[in-house]
């Protein structure tokens, strides 16, 4: 009896280690308020149950109401992986978030959008007029045209959304005369809702969006999921599931991920540092 019960007392032992394990290998996974809540968890959730499957770590989706308490979560270093470039900027980086991969795309642009038929045609018709931005942390979608405006010495009327798409959508709307936008996230919003829209300005490009880890993660659990998301685009299994992400947003195939390091990141470093939108702050 004394060694069956020994036996049992083992079996319990190991499995709390083995629930303890789990929870300790549980991360949350922070992403950047461009879309609504219920489409950023539609499009992200297969992908992390996919990679937490395939590196044994497990991630949750996580991320506050505004892109500005996304901005301060990833500043106090709330995440254990995040998917923003928030990581880059001169507060932000005191987290210390190390950027292991990144969406395997060209990069995108930073850009002010009219509708087609806008009698705007240049960015001097802009002066003095109203212009929707994501939020004031957005970095393609505000701090990159706005640093342009500035610097062209055009004053706008900022108008200040929750998110990219819903900027977005003030412009649709007729409520503003053009929207600093994201390149990307503009193009898949006009194939989803049918309009026609100009460039007057884009940027030089940017690297997408990058994969970053913060320093309180362990190594091991840090390579294991940079793996899973690497071999994504190349594994059947998780060629469907990008495929179906993709579909829900309307937009090309993403081919998956491909390793990267902050290095990939400097211009976006250099132009947080040097650029005049923080003087307006």
């Amino acid at each position: 009896m004394i060694i069956k019960l020994s036996h049992c007392l083992i079996g319990v032992l190991l499995a709390l280690s083995t629930v303890a394990h789990s929870k300790a290998a549980e991360y949350s996974f922070g992403v950047l308020n461009q879309r609504s809540p219920t489409l950023t968890a539609q499009y992200w959730n297969p992908i992390l149950q996919y990679v937490g499957q395939k590196s044994g770590v497990a991630l949750r989706l996580k991320m506050g109401k505004t892109a500005q308490e996304t901005a301060l979560m990833t500043r106090r270093g709330e995440f254990g992986f995040v998917y923003s470039n928030h990581i880059f900027t001169v507060e932000n980086q005191i987290a210390g978030y190390k950027v292991f991969a990144r969406p395997d795309e060209k990069p995108v642009q930073g850009q002010l959008v009219v509708l087609d038929d806008s009698p705007v045609h240049a960015l001097a018709d802009l002066d003095n007029k109203d212009v929707a931005f994501p939020n004031p942390s957005a970095f393609l979608g505000y701090f990159v045209p706005m640093d342009a405006l500035l610097k062209a010495r055009i004053k706008v009327k900022p108008v200040f959304s929750v998110n990219q798409e819903a900027a977005m959508g003030q412009l649709k709307a007729g409520r503003v005369m053009a929207a600093g936008v994201h390149s990307e996230v503009m193009s898949d919003f006009s194939q989803r809702e049918n309009i026609k829209y100009r460039v007057l300005w884009a940027s030089p490009g940017y690297l997408n969006l990058p994969l970053a880890v913060h320093p309180s993660v362990p190594q091991t659990s840090a390579r294991a999921v940079r793996e899973a998301f690497v071999k994504m685009g190349s594994d059947p299994e998780g060629i469907k599931i990008l495929q179906a992400s993709s579909a829900l947003l309307k937009q090309k195939i993403l081919p998956g991920f491909v390793a990267a390091t902050d290095k990939d990141y400097e211009n976006v470093v250099h132009f947080y540092r040097t650029s005049l939108v923080k003087e307006q702050q």
